[in-house]
């Protein structure tokens, strides 16, 4: 029997997902560690094996109807899809509007976002070493390098989508970590808010593709990093994020005067959010 209470919960907790995955520096999987479903949905995730597929490919359509439903679990995950989808496009309009008007003013929270979550991931090294410390400067200034000199920003191809939303879901899947962070990086992020605001229908399902795509094929890698490589992973994603400060700053540093106090305000109260949230759950990875 279906529980449509608990799926109008599912959902809640997809629209708080999806509001804060549409916002460099608050990830998603730190919203479903706080909203309690984290562990149902990497449990989730782990248990869709494909095997549905082979009955399919012989044509036996009752016996793939039983193994579709077994490895997947569609109370979960179309509420949960529904609510995080309706509060991208939701918010897409709001950020469009915001980057068009507010360019400086908008990326300052962005960044008090960012440099927030970097201080929790950094709360997640077990050492300060040196080669945490190499690590993470390698990747900052590789991620540095790579937005100044991104030759993917300048295209906006269909593959190029494809590589983007691959990366935002692994990025989503991870507590601490957020897949806007990515897009910034990949140059993308702009251009996917036009997108979700535009309802651009080809463009969306490219990315949600890649999106899938990761979503299957990452979790366990993700997993088996974090388990076997904790303290390098961690480091190349702190350095990886303050790469990717290069974009806001950019848009940052053409403020002036009171302007700028304006941004440096709005920096703090984005790094207060993200900390707040932080404190009302306070999480490990793996």
């Amino acid at each position: 029997m279906v529980d449509y209470i608990e799926m109008i919960k599912i959902f809640l907790r997809g629209l708080l997902m999806g509001a804060s995955d549409i916002m460099p520096g608050i990830s998603g999987g730190t919203i479903a560690l706080i909203t309690g479903i984290y562990d149902k949905l990497i449990g989730s995730i782990s248990n869709i094996k494909l095997l549905f597929l082979k009955p399919l490919l012989k044509g036996d359509f009752k016996e793939f109807k039983k193994q579709l439903f077994e490895e997947i679990d569609f109370n979960f995950f179309i509420p949960l899809g529904l609510g995080i989808a309706l509060a991208m496009l939701l918010m897409a309009g709001i950020i469009n509007y915001l980057l068009g008007n507010y360019a400086a003013f908008t990326y300052s929270f962005f960044a008090g976002l960012i440099l927030a979550s970097i201080f929790i991931l950094y709360k997640q090294l077990d050492a300060l070493n040196i080669k945490a410390i190499a690590t993470t400067i390698i990747f900052a200034v590789l991620g540095f390098l790579f937005v100044g000199a991104n030759p993917i920003q300048a295209a906006h191809s269909l593959p190029i989508l494809f590589i983007s939303g691959f990366a935002a879901i692994c990025a989503m899947l991870l507590p601490g970590i957020s897949g806007s962070s990515l897009l910034l990086l990949l140059g993308q992020y702009e251009y996917m808010i036009d997108v979700l605001h535009k309802i651009s229908i080809i463009e969306i399902i490219v990315f949600v593709l890649g999106a899938a795509v990761g979503f299957m094929a990452m979790s366990r890698i993700i997993k088996y990093l974090l388990e076997n490589h904790k303290q390098v992973t961690v480091a190349a994603l702190i350095g990886i994020m303050l790469g990717s400060m290069r974009v806001p700053a950019q848009h940052i540093i053409s403020a002036d005067g009171f302007s700028l106090f304006i941004c440096l305000i709005i920096g703090i109260i984005g790094m207060i959010i993200v900390l707040a949230v932080e404190t009302r759950f306070n999480y490990e990875l793996i």
